[in-house]
């Protein structure tokens, strides 16, 4: 199977991920409203922490203004492929067909998800069909 590269290949701890989830929801956010919407005790200066590292790595921003506004600046979707990549390397060494057939046979679709899902299998499809062509 043909691995496509990821754009991102930002691995994030469970703390960073909660912490973008929160930017990604809201917008920008200053530290104090970040603080504030985390909804669990954590400490001040721990979320400034975070929210820095985040910064380092370039996974968020922050503005010059004052406050300062932190905004995530990378996709909600580009994290989640690179997460979805390591499950799918480490626990069915790369084959998508048993991580696929587990959660189709072990959830309840609905109609949207099936149509959803068919989608993605046509256009996979049509995509194979276009390289053989090539």
């Amino acid at each position: 199977m043909k691995k496509k590269k990821s754009k991102s290949n930002k691995k994030l701890s469970a703390g960073e991920m909660e912490i973008m989830g929160l930017l990604w929801e809201h917008g920008p956010l200053t530290l104090s409203a970040a603080h504030e919407q985390l909804g669990r005790p954590i400490g001040y200066t721990t979320m400034q922490t975070r929210l820095n590292r985040l910064v380092e790595k370039g996974l968020a921003s922050r503005s010059e203004d004052r406050p300062a506004q932190y905004t995530a600046a990378i996709s909600r979707r580009d994290v989640s492929a690179d997460h979805l990549e390591l499950l799918v390397d480490r626990v069915t060494q790369g084959n998508i067909v048993p991580l696929v057939a587990h959660l189709v046979d072990d959830r309840s679709l609905t109609r949207v998800e099936i149509s959803e899902l068919k989608r993605i299998i046509r256009d996979a499809e049509r995509r194979l069909k276009e390289g053989d062509a090539q």
